[in-house]
């Protein structure tokens, strides 16, 4: 991923390779102990939910052919490198400005970027398939808690799991979904992160949002916290000095 104000304090190699291998090896069931728990946000996180930003600004390109062939050229030459966080700053940078347009081009995102069938379209954080699996197989408890609702996306959500090879649908993992799309985010975070501990002794929580990271270490003091330095909301909070900064979950190179 790009640089970012956080850049400084990811881990480099070989210290984000022994960080992994730590996690995975503190997934190990004990007897008579709770189960480990791990705990991870999906989009900016484990997915990488630019493809399907690019997917949807290449069919506005097909639907706007005709009444606006500029700006259709430049939406359809838009590549998932291309995508930053927020729709409207997206738009911007491809000269889609007029504000009659970038309502309506904004419309048409929303219509499909938050509902079942266009999650097929993510694909996974450089890594992190293989490293979730490694700590499922090791004895965690795998908890996939996100902001995606549970009407429009639990559906797709697991499929795109399933899909990209992540242990889903099986004992030992959980989709946690809000309940309704009106809820924000952070709300919905806020409330569930004290009742985690009911899958578990909770060991590690990953998130891309700071905010979110510092409200797990509120929560879960114990637990490792690590940030995910993908993308995330504008004008974030400090990030709590106890979070570890990944930027992938590759042992072996960069998430660029």
């Amino acid at each position: 991923m790009s640089r970012s104000a956080f850049a400084p304090r990811r881990l480099p190699n070989p210290a984000r390779a022994e960080l992994l291998s730590s996690l995975v090896a503190m997934c190990k069931l004990a007897p008579g102990q709770p189960a480990p728990v791990l705990v991870f946000d999906l989009d900016g996180t484990l997915l990488d939910n630019r493809p399907r930003v690019a997917k949807i600004f290449h069919e506005l390109a097909d639907a706007w052919r005709e009444r606006h062939p500029e700006h259709a050229a430049a939406l359809a030459k838009v590549e998932t490198r291309d995508i930053v966080y927020g729709v409207v700053e997206n738009l911007a940078r491809v000269g889609v400005e007029d504000h009659r347009l970038v309502a309506e081009a904004t419309d048409f995102w929303k219509q499909r970027f938050f509902t079942d069938a266009y999650l097929r379209y993510d694909e996974e954080t450089p890594g992190a398939c293989a490293f979730v699996r490694s700590c499922y197989e090791a004895g965690a408890t795998i908890v996939y808690l996100t902001g995606r609702d549970l009407p429009n996306m639990a559906l797709g959500t697991f499929a795109s799991l399933r899909d990209l090879g992540f242990p889903i649908g099986v004992v030992g993992t959980s989709l946690v979904t809000k309940p309704a799309f009106e809820i924000p985010d952070a709300e919905f975070k806020h409330d569930v992160a004290p009742s985690l501990v009911r899958h578990g002794n909770v060991v590690a929580t990953f998130d891309n949002e700071p905010a979110n990271c510092n409200l797990f270490l509120k929560h879960l003091p114990a637990a490792h916290c690590v940030f995910l330095d993908t993308h995330h909301a504008p004008d974030p909070p400090a990030l709590d000095p106890r979070a570890v900064v990944l930027d992938s979950f590759s042992a072996d190179g960069d998430g660029d």
